[in-house]
């Protein structure tokens, strides 16, 4: 089992994932080497992972494969697929359309009534 800390009291030498990120480092495969606990009064603790510092490895550069890859993503999750535009923003999953379609009250086809 790892060791545990609690919040504020890990070594020096160990990084939580976001951490090694910002020093453009990540885990590079390496086991966990400690957990950070931090008490909460009505849940369970909030629970954060750390790795060595000195065993991390560079970030990977983006490719222009993984580049075009990522933009085609993004723009997947922009496009409306009511009225296929894109609409700048992330699609609410919660709608599952842009707002103006969701606004838009639309002809049902069988009833020729207008739905919700």
């Amino acid at each position: 089992m790892a060791d545990v800390y609690r919040w504020h009291l890990a070594p020096e030498g160990l990084a939580t994932r976001r951490q090694l990120r910002a020093m453009g480092l990540r885990p590079g495969g390496q086991d966990v080497v400690a957990e950070l606990h931090r008490p909460r009064r009505r849940r369970g603790p909030l629970v954060a992972y750390l790795y060595r510092i000195d065993h991390a490895r560079p970030v990977r550069p983006m490719t222009p494969a993984r580049t075009a890859a990522l933009a085609a993503a993004m723009r997947a999750r922009r496009t409306c697929p009511t009225c296929r535009a894109d609409v700048g923003y992330c699609i609410p999953r919660s709608l599952g359309m842009c707002v103006p379609c969701h606004d838009t009250p639309t002809l049902s086809h069988e009833s020729g009534r207008t739905l919700p």
